[in-house]
């Protein structure tokens, strides 16, 4: 039972400190002007390799984000996916698949990295695949320590956009203290 419990609490510390990261970058988003949503399910075409003939993949960003504008090619889809925990980062590094579909999905794709217990960063840069961007928490701010290359999309595809249209993105008011903060310079993310 107390080897119950102390499991119980780690996976509730994890799960806490994952959701402050998921409204950090979500408010960040929101502060630019995007709209936005958290863990919204997405179907991403894994398009075909060597003798794979490719598939759909299911997936789930931590943070999906576009730029509000109605013209297609302005959107800018960006996919935020959170880790603050080295196995848990390790574990995603191990599926190419997921990388995959996130990477389909947006224009751009980056890791948003946690601190350990010690306040250690959970990895380097080097460790991220060079496709991916790469963030860091620093106190309440997050560092860009490796910009994501932009890859250019013309328009969502269909699927996306029958997603979106039946989800509703977050606004400032879904959050606790309804503010879209930032650091002292109110620039929650420096490079």
């Amino acid at each position: 039972i107390a080897f119950l419990a102390k499991a119980a609490q780690s996976n509730r510390k994890a799960f806490s400190a994952h959701e402050a990261l998921v409204d950090l970058v979500a408010r960040t988003m929101l502060r630019d002007g995007r709209l936005v949503w958290k863990g919204l399910p997405l179907r991403a075409w894994i398009a075909p390799e060597s003798e794979d003939p490719g598939r759909w993949k299911m997936c789930m960003p931590d943070v999906f984000s576009i730029r509000n504008s109605s013209v297609q090619s302005y959107l800018e889809p960006i996919v935020h996916e959170i880790k603050v925990s080295r196995a848990d980062l390790l574990g995603d590094l191990k599926r190419p698949e997921k990388r995959q579909a996130y990477l389909e999905l947006g224009g751009q794709c980056w890791y948003v990295l946690g601190r350990d217990a010690k306040d250690r960063p959970i990895a380097e840069p080097e460790e991220i695949p060079v496709e991916i961007g790469v963030m860091q928490v620093m106190a309440d701010a997050i560092e860009i320590l490796r910009p994501a290359p932009k890859k250019p999309m013309e328009s969502l595809p269909f699927g996306i956009w029958m997603v979106l249209a039946k989800a509703v993105p977050i606004k400032v008011e879904d959050f606790a203290d309804a503010t879209v903060g930032g650091d002292q310079d109110g620039l929650p993310f420096r490079s």
